[in-house]
């Protein structure tokens, strides 16, 4: 919670912080230059493109979207210019069929590719977890050794379209369900730089960065950061004074490191969050995000492109998990992408 507010003008936002917080320290500048864009570009969207019964492998093997869906999802985020690069969080099956189909029917599409590294560690401050048996966890060192030697062959074999690098997905922010050393994770960053040609990144929560990503920072092309104020309790008028102060806070700690945005976005309907989840809010937060860090040469994947109904728990239609969506899990358009998509209007 903010304890002491600060009121500082940023790019042209007021932005409040706590004072207690590095973000009320003195300031410098978030504005980036140019060549700070990943591949030249300020907006990029979030996709994995998993249906109504689909689902990547929890335990008992993945079912994923087939090419023709793959490609429909494609074409219509390509529509007009509206989206030229997507984020994908895996180096397995889907992201392959997804890199090929990009080149295969020769989209105007540019991809930061991911690897997904499983638990090596059980998080005591998991609120859900139950403890990882050992055996599980040396089972997920080999699965993730896997895991990044497919991230380095589709990053060689896909170059053309492969613009960067990640390694890892909140694995090491304080309450995720697979947590992985920080030291395994900068040798697996090692590794694959050693490997690609790409600039190499890892994607964690703003929090994370500010306080404990000094190490991993000095060893990465860039840091890919994620911020949601929804989730700390904020509504629309105070989401982008929230927002930037995330980002002051990661910038006064790693001054020196170049940033993306790799996860920002706003649900639709979420029991967690009430009235605060519409869909006119999220339209306001698409529009305000990517005003401003256009502005600010901050290249941001808004998360995410469609509902995801697999995600959260099954018995819970209206858990926030489910409703990121820009687009419904049945690829209608929401308020946001309406203008841009008249003819998927709800």
């Amino acid at each position: 919670m903010l304890v002491g507010i600060a009121a500082v003008w940023l790019g042209g936002w007021v932005c409040q912080a706590s004072a207690t917080s590095p973000s009320a320290e003195p300031r410098v500048s978030l504005q980036q230059q140019k060549s700070d864009l990943l591949a030249g570009l300020s907006r990029g969207l979030c996709y994995s493109g998993f249906r109504h019964g689909q689902h990547p492998d929890r335990g008992g093997g993945a079912v994923n979207p087939t090419d023709q869906q793959i490609f429909e999802d494609l074409q219509l985020l390509k529509r007009d210019g509206n989206f030229q690069m997507i984020r994908l969080y895996d180096s397995r099956t889907n992201s392959e069929v997804i890199l090929r189909l990009i080149r295969e029917h020769h989209l105007k599409l540019k991809v930061l590719l991911g690897a997904w590294l499983s638990a090596e560690m059980s998080n005591p401050n998991c609120t859900w977890l139950q403890p990882i048996p050992a055996e599980t966890l040396a089972a997920n060192r080999r699965l993730n050794a896997i895991e990044v030697q497919n991230l380095i062959r589709l990053a060689n074999e896909y170059r053309d379209t492969v613009v960067a690098v990640a390694v890892g997905n909140e694995a090491l922010v304080s309450w995720n369900d697979h947590l992985v050393p920080v030291a395994a994770v900068i040798a697996y960053v090692r590794e694959v730089k050693s490997a690609v040609r790409q600039p190499v990144t890892v994607c964690d929560n703003y929090d994370w960065w500010s306080h404990h990503g000094a190490a991993l920072a000095s060893e990465l092309d860039f840091i890919s950061v994620h911020t949601y104020p929804q989730w700390e309790k904020k509504d629309i008028d105070e989401a982008m004074a929230y927002t930037i102060a995330n980002l002051q806070a990661v910038h006064q700690a790693l001054p020196h490191s170049r940033i993306v945005i790799t996860e920002a976005g706003w649900a639709t309907v979420a029991r967690e969050f009430g009235r605060r989840a519409s869909e006119e809010n999220q339209r306001k937060y698409y529009h305000d995000l990517f005003a401003w860090t256009e502005k600010m040469n901050l290249t941001t994947f808004f998360f995410e492109a469609f509902d995801e109904d697999w995600k959260g728990d099954g018995g819970d239609p209206l858990g926030a998990e489910k409703h990121w969506g820009l687009f419904t899990v049945d690829r209608k358009a929401k308020l946001a992408m309406q203008k841009g998509y008249p003819d998927l209007k709800n």
